[in-house]
């Protein structure tokens, strides 16, 4: 069977636990940006809520501890969702990750626990 390239959303802890530390969220985005390139050298395309939410929460003149950031962290993810193909899970707690497996799974999208799960994508 081929594997057509997917855009995958990994999923894992960003602001969870730390206490709105940006240097604590900062080492978990680190994290969730270490399983990209194991995604990309499988043929597939890397999304992290984040990359996008961030910008957005920046245009409009906030930060990621201002209350408007549960306005866009979120929300972002899960309408990033209708346009990926799977979701990473990686390990940690985490409220909005656990949110993106549960949607992931209402779109009947495939959820991956390690990136070995993930099937390669071999082109002809």
């Amino acid at each position: 069977m081929t594997v057509r390239p997917m855009l995958v959303l990994i999923a894992g802890p960003y602001k969870s636990g730390t206490g709105g530390d940006p240097d604590a969220m900062a080492a978990n985005l680190r994290r969730l940006e270490e399983a990209a390139w194991p995604l990309f050298e499988a043929g597939h395309v890397p999304m992290i809520g984040e990359w996008v939410a961030l910008p957005v929460l920046r245009s409009a003149g906030a930060a990621v501890t201002d209350p408007l950031a549960d306005q866009v962290l979120y929300p972002t993810a899960q309408r990033l969702l209708r346009h990926c193909d799977a979701v990473l899970r990686l390990p940690g707690q985490s409220a909005g990750a656990d949110q993106d497996v549960a949607t992931a799974r209402e779109l009947g999208l495939p959820v991956y626990y390690d990136i070995t799960q993930v099937p390669r994508h071999s082109p002809r």
